[in-house]
């Protein structure tokens, strides 16, 4: 009876009726992203062809990389049982840029497939340290945490732009960080895709990332092998974060402020929560996009900026909230 109870009680979380209402919003939201841009598609011969071309892989391209940054955080805050981390804070996206800017060295010629490689397994490398820093060290603060990981971040960042500077690659390293959807273009954004399977691997693996949330005692206790369910998340982490950085560039903040708010409303319960994270993942940086595009036009401002200024607001905001609980 109780097993029953729960178990329409988890669905009920899982097909919130309010879930639906959320998704026409950001359907909305989408659309009004299709038709915003300075060139006139209704009014040109080639205005369907250059939709097409443009628009949709741009809207295709906030879904995909919305999403798997704001998934990202979420798994990482869980695995780490710190609220304040997520790709940006704890340097996995400094790395991946690392790893991208050494495949460009090694081969000058190579494509998006090959610098996504790079990118994947720096990523990767960078996480995993972070992590077995974390499980070696005992910090007496959450807040130390993210501090680390920026600092982290800071270092790996750095030997990127000495690196850039020594091989006169410094404006293209500009221009990968710069977290942009302007360069988005059919041919170039269908990588992100890649992230549409992690996302659903996350889903069926929701319950053990949960379990190993809970610490690696009562994971073991359980039965969850911990450093398998580890292993998996920090390769999942590091695939969404490697494509989302060699397509689109660094979106700050995204995977920190998206989980708590979304937490602060529904609870930390991550299978139920997964697709609202999403869709206010996705919510986020369409607006931001949005704002950006129309805030100078015809020119743009890249979504970073306008992530980095609202994201680090909200940071400060959950910071202070937790010294005020202590």
């Amino acid at each position: 009876m109780t097993i029953t109870t729960t178990t329409a009680a988890r669905k009920q979380r899982l097909f919130d009726p309010k879930l639906l209402l959320g998704i026409l919003v950001v359907a909305a939201l989408l659309v009004v992203s299709l038709f915003t841009g300075v060139y006139d598609i209704f009014g040109n011969t080639d205005g369907g062809e250059m939709f097409a071309i443009t628009r949709i892989p741009r809207t295709i391209a906030l879904v995909l990389a919305g999403a798997a940054m704001a998934m990202c955080g979420l798994v990482m805050q869980l695995l780490t049982q710190n609220r304040f981390v997520e790709p940006t804070t704890t340097g996995t996206t400094e790395w991946a840029g690392l790893g991208m800017l050494t495949v460009m060295i090694t081969f000058p010629t190579a494509g998006l497939n090959l610098r996504m490689i790079g990118a994947i397994a720096f990523a990767f490398v960078g996480t995993m340290i972070f992590f077995l820093f974390l499980r070696r060290v005992t910090l007496r603060f959450s807040l130390i945490v993210p501090i680390i990981g920026i600092m982290l971040g800071a270092v790996v960042s750095s030997i990127s732009t000495f690196v850039a500077l020594q091989t006169n690659m410094l404006q293209s390293l500009g221009v990968w960080f710069a977290g942009s959807f302007t360069s988005v273009l059919r041919g170039q954004y269908e990588l992100l895709w890649i992230v549409a399977a992690v996302g659903v691997v996350v889903f069926l693996a929701a319950d053990r990332f949960t379990v190993a949330g809970l610490g690696e005692d009562i994971a073991t206790n359980v039965g969850v092998n911990y450093n398998r369910v580890i292993f998996l998340g920090t390769g999942l982490i590091a695939i969404a974060t490697g494509v989302v950085t060699v397509v689109v560039g660094n979106l700050p903040f995204l995977g920190l402020i998206v989980p708590n708010l979304v937490s602060m409303v529904r609870g930390d319960d991550l299978r139920s929560n997964l697709s609202w994270v999403c869709l206010t993942g996705i919510a986020i940086v369409t607006v931001c996009d949005l704002f950006g595009r129309l805030v100078i036009m015809p020119f743009e401002v890249p979504v970073s900026v306008i992530l980095g200024i609202f994201g680090s607001v909200v940071f400060i905001a959950l910071l202070l909230r937790q010294r005020r609980r202590g």
